[in-house]
């Protein structure tokens, strides 16, 4: 998941509020360091480092050597500060408002909280602690209160109108015309048009939502922490060896050396489901990670949501929305939730059919075998796994024999090399600061001219105090209007580490999700616009070419030569790839399905009547009517939906995955039909220009067209998944 965004336009609003825990979007640090040319004096650096200018090679990296806890409220009190002075500067200007005097020191504006905030994103994600979520508990209300000043500035907003309403905007080049309108959509969207006791009420509701946003993220991460299931040796029935040396490792880690630790996060519950033999086991994991956040107590999130869903809802109804949804969406590709709706519903009934055939097929097996059991969800994988080796002969655990983790990472750099012309060089250890022993550097520079391109940071392990999931997020993007400034992109996985001096095996869904966020930093290291806004992304597109880039994964090149034996270095035979060829619609009605649960359920409490809401018996009457199969929960139960409650990145924008999908599936077809495949040289040079380099500095429909020759069609998306068309 891209956490990536615009940064300092007023749409940061959602951004600023707890985004990190929940897996939404955040603001992409940009450094600038030149400021707004004003009359008004800047106010004074202090000697405080996460404040300093970044230092050191490839344009200056962050201080992460110097990251001290203590350091952070003080730094970002002072660069809120800062910036809020700025743009008073900018919005006190005698001089009629211009593109210069006031767009581009807008975009020049907020360098201080720029540098502050990765490391606040930092601590969040990567490197939690109940010392940091005290501070963040301390700064989520003032960082809330620091954008609705901005957003509520009516000097500044008034010569942003001024600019956005001039006849001067008609001679702007595209791209700048499109920065003005995004700049001056952000602010209106959010709350600069109110006046009085709304505009105060507009205020308060995004302080109260920032405290419950990170509040509802603590209280997830803290069940993720709070129960792990340690095993004996004479309970590892099933489970393949690199199950077992990882869940010794994990074990070993938190001093229970001997013993063999499943932990509360996808990564390590999904192949204890998929092979454990302990049915009772199984049983105990699937309940521990589903009901995260809805155990009682103080980390029950259900009254949060409540709250959450009033407060949205009121605060959209001050703009003149009927809904929250109906806010959320109006600038994205969908328009609408009801457009979004289509779509879903589209798909919804083939995957439903779909998982009725898998269930059968399942319990056809566990009858034949005596098992004497009725299908239930911590079934699922097991039996799946059993009926895949069944049809297709595919052990899921042979293939992972095949998928080394750093291999895999090689591979990745090939397709970056063919398809972008990138090339990327380990940075010599030590010349980089990082936040963690296990945060590796390369650099990025263009293969044919040697130019510096930027700096790639992987941090791939799960540890205590690391959320859940994968993200890519930006350090630092790609500007030109004030001096070339290169791209700090990072990938963040959370993959179990094994013994000291083995390879990493992960299974081929870990495998495209290690190319899909790859796929995230490739957009940004691509970028080639001016401005900061314009790296922003619109949510409902911006998945779209992470997912594409996990086509390459089975690509001949990649197979032939990348997916090696971990023992005996050789290739995968050509009779297990064409088994996973075969089976790649496999199981795709339970994957579709919990998926659209998670995006209906989603949209649905966002275009409800919040008010007495009971999320809990919401999710399960919203699932009853739409015909949810009892052997599948969402994939995301509300409780611990992070996407939507942690943050509003994908809140009433879940659905945005498949909207993006239908883009991803219609684009591969594109690819497959081109003569040179998915390495045709001039789909590539299209793929580039059209679908990453120009990020947000054109409309997204616009941009597909112009890669695509038309718009996509969904018929790509059924043929993908293995569904009838009609």
């Amino acid at each position: 998941m891209n956490l990536t965004r615009k940064w300092l336009s007023a749409a940061i609003a959602t951004a600023l509020l707890g985004t990190v825990a929940g897996c939404g979007q955040n603001p992409t640090s940009t450094e600038q360091t030149s400021q707004p040319q004003t009359e008004q004096a800047q106010p004074q650096q202090t000697d405080n480092p996460l404040l300093s200018e970044w230092s050191g090679p490839y344009g200056g990296v962050p201080a992460f050597d110097k990251m001290d806890l203590s350091l952070l409220q003080p730094a970002m009190e002072k660069a809120i500060q800062n910036h809020l002075a700025e743009l008073d500067a900018i919005a006190s200007q005698q001089a009629e408002p211009t593109f210069d005097n006031t767009i581009v020191a807008y975009e020049k504006s907020g360098a201080d909280i720029a540098r502050v905030y990765p490391y606040y994103v930092i601590w969040s994600a990567n490197l939690s602690s109940e010392a940091f979520r005290d501070i963040q508990r301390e700064l989520a209300p003032k960082l809330a209160q620091y954008q609705s000043q901005i957003n509520q500035n009516d000097a500044l907003f008034q010569r942003i109108k001024t600019v956005y309403e001039s006849d001067a905007l008609q001679n702007m080049r595209p791209d700048q015309q499109r920065l003005v309108g995004l700049i001056y959509d952000s602010f209106a969207r959010n709350g600069a048009t109110l006046t009085g006791d709304a505009k105060a009420r507009y205020a308060e509701i995004n302080q109260e939502l920032s405290k419950l946003h990170t509040q509802f993220g603590n209280n997830v991460l803290a069940d993720e922490e709070g129960y792990v299931l340690y095993l004996t040796d004479e309970q590892l029935g099933g489970l393949p060896e690199s199950v077992i040396n990882a869940a010794a490792q994990a074990a070993a880690d938190r001093g229970k050396e001997g013993m063999y630790a499943i932990t509360n996060t996808r990564s390590s519950m999904d192949p204890f489901l998929t092979y454990s033999t302990e049915r009772a086991l199984r049983e105990q994991v699937w309940n521990d990670y589903y009901s995260r956040g809805d155990n009682g107590g103080e980390h029950d999130n259900n009254a949060i949501i409540a709250e959450i869903l009033k407060l949205r809802d009121e605060r959209v109804e001050l703009l003149g929305y009927d809904n929250y949804a109906q806010w959320r969406l109006e600038d994205r590709m969908a328009k609408n939730p009801e457009n979004a709706m289509d779509l879903m519903m589209s798909v919804w009934p083939a995957a439903l059919a779909r998982v009725e055939q898998e269930v059968a097929d399942m319990q056809a097996i566990a009858d034949k075998e005596g098992d004497d059991i009725t299908i239930k969800p911590w079934d699922y994988r097991y039996y799946a796994e059993k009926v895949r080796q069944a049809r297709y002969d595919l052990d899921s655990d042979e293939v992972k024999q095949y998928l080394q983790l750093d291999k895999l990472r090689e591979a990745m750099f090939y397709v970056a090399g063919r398809l972008f012309n990138f090339d990327f060089t380990p940075v010599e250890e030590g010349s980089v600061p990082v936040f963690h022993e296990d945060v590796k550097v390369w650099e990025v520079t263009d293969k044919t001219s040697g130019e510096h391109i930027g700096l790639w940071y992987l941090d791939p392990f799960a540890r205590q105090g690391k959320r859940s999931g994968a993200w890519a997020y930006s350090y630092r993007n790609h500007t030109t209007f004030d001096g070339e400034q290169t791209v700090l992109s990072s990938n963040n996985s959370n993959f179990v580490k094994g013994k000291p001096g083995e390879p990493v095996l992960i299974s081929w869904d870990d495998a495209e999700t290690y190319f899909h966020e790859f796929g995230h930093a490739l957009h940004a290291l691509a970028s080639n616009v001016a401005y900061p806004t314009l790296n922003s992304g619109v949510r409902d597109y911006t998945e779209f070419q992470s997912q594409l880039l996990e086509r390459w994964l089975l690509t001949d090149d990649v197979i032939d030569n990348y997916l090696v034996h971990y023992q005996t270095g050789e290739s995968i035979p050509d009779e297990l790839v064409a088994k996973i060829k075969k089976a790649a619609t496999f199981n795709e009605g339970f994957k579709t399905t919990e998926y659209l649960a998670s995006a209906l359920v989603d949209m649905k409490l966002h275009t409800n009547d919040p008010e007495g809401i009971d999320p809990d018996a919401f999710e399960r009457k919203t699932l009853e009517e739409l015909g949810m199969p009892d052997e599948i929960v969402m994939r995301h139960r509300t409780p611990h939906f992070g996407h939507i409650f942690s943050g509003e990145g994908y809140s009433a924008g879940y659905y945005g995955y498949m909207w993006a999908e239908v883009l991803t599936s219609d684009a591969a077809e594109a690819f497959a039909s081109a003569p040179g495949g998915f390495y045709d040289e001039t789909m590539a040079k299209k793929l580039v220009e059209y679908l990453f380099a120009v990020r947000n500095a054109m409309d997204p429909a616009e941009a597909y067209r112009a890669f695509r020759g038309r718009d996509a069609k969904v018929e790509a998306l059924m043929r993908d998944r293995g569904f009838p068309v009609k």
